[in-house]
């Protein structure tokens, strides 16, 4: 009776959810956008996009890759003794898992770089996704550490509101979350081997509603809790997430190259940490074009003209989409699987059992 009231509830919001939060979100980013650039000269505009330097551009192409190539080692440290898995194999499969991501928003990234894993090597997807999951709580640690130091050290624009202690709240709260989200999860680890366990059953109850698809569920996320053994490992998954944000504070560096913008250090590390942010923030509040908009909005407290400012978020943007998608597509052809299938198994996943 209860599941039958949920289930009426659920297709009552249908259409909130699929059509009309989506129209208000794509309304905001248009209004945002407008408000931004309502003083851009579009013929110099034009003219940035056409003078920019190549070689920039290709330098910049490089390290959007390269801070994949570094999230692929450093998911390789954390599942290494899970089973040992190439790091080029791993890179592949996130290219994948972003490139069916842009096609089909729904933030299914983790759910389908962690099914090509499963599938390639023969794991259980949840135990993989497990892993996927400390991957990312390490990383929200680790931004939430740069956000601070942002705050506390950078020279942050003075603008209406205080952007030091907004900066300053939103990373301590992201420390706090991910740091409990990590010692939970390695808490919990423990209880699942017990039946009797109240997370045990709760997770049984949950594998017996989904049939076959979810057997030994309890197993498979207690296998993917895991945390490298050697020291070496554990300090190189810290240190690669750390080189993962130094990549990406490069990457409006060489945007900024090929138009002529030469920003500080911590500028760099500003634009990353506040693009950062207004990316989960538009995500959650169902608003597209978070990472333009953040962007956009740090650039011009940076005293960057529209038109160069514009140009260095659209290269930035642009290429981290045509690198995803092209390669990541190519990796699931090579792999044997489409992205029907790989869509098609995420979703499953992500459905409530």
């Amino acid at each position: 009776m209860l599941e039958s009231k949920l289930n009426s509830i659920r297709r009552g919001h249908g259409p909130l959810v699929r059509w009309i939060l989506p129209t208000i979100g794509a309304a905001v980013a248009v209004v945002a956008l407008f408000w931004l650039y309502q003083d851009l000269d579009l013929e110099r505009f034009l003219s940035a996009i056409a003078a920019a330097e190549l070689v920039w551009l290709l330098v910049l192409a490089g390290t959007i890759l390269l801070e994949q190539l570094t999230r692929g080692w450093k998911w390789r440290q954390i599942l290494f003794d899970l089973k040992p898995i190439s790091s080029v194999r791993l890179f592949g499969a996130i290219l994948a898992g972003y490139g069916v991501a842009i096609l089909v928003p729904l933030g299914i990234s983790p759910l389908v770089r962690s099914w090509l894993i499963a599938r390639l090597e023969g794991l259980r997807w949840a135990s993989v996704l497990t892993t996927s999951a400390i991957e990312r709580f390490l990383d929200g640690v680790v931004f939430a550490l740069f956000a601070a130091l942002v705050a506390m050290l950078g020279q942050i624009p003075d603008v209406e509101g205080d952007v030091r202690t907004g900066l300053a709240a939103a990373g301590g709260l992201n420390l706090v979350l991910f740091s409990l989200l990590l010692y939970l999860l390695f808490v919990g680890r423990s209880p699942l081997g017990r039946e009797d366990a109240r997370l045990s059953r709760w997770i049984d109850r949950l594998a017996a509603r989904g049939g076959g698809r979810l057997e030994g569920l309890r197993q498979a996320i207690r296998e993917g809790i895991v945390w490298p053994r050697r020291r070496r490992r554990q300090i190189g998954a810290v240190l690669a997430s750390v080189l993962m944000k130094v990549i990406a504070a490069t990457h409006f560096l060489w945007a900024g190259l090929a138009v002529g913008i030469v920003l500080t250090t911590f500028d760099y590390l500003f634009l990353m940490v506040f693009a950062g942010f207004s990316l989960v923030l538009a995500r959650f509040v169902r608003v597209p074009g978070g990472f333009v908009i953040g962007s956009g909005f740090a650039l011009k407290l940076l005293g960057v003209p529209d038109e160069q400012a514009l140009a260095m978020v659209l290269f930035n943007h642009i290429l981290t989409i045509v690198l995803m998608v092209g390669p990541g597509l190519l990796f699931l052809w090579k792999s044997g699987f489409d992205i029907r299938e790989a869509r098609a198994a995420a979703a499953k996943a992500d459905a409530p059992a």
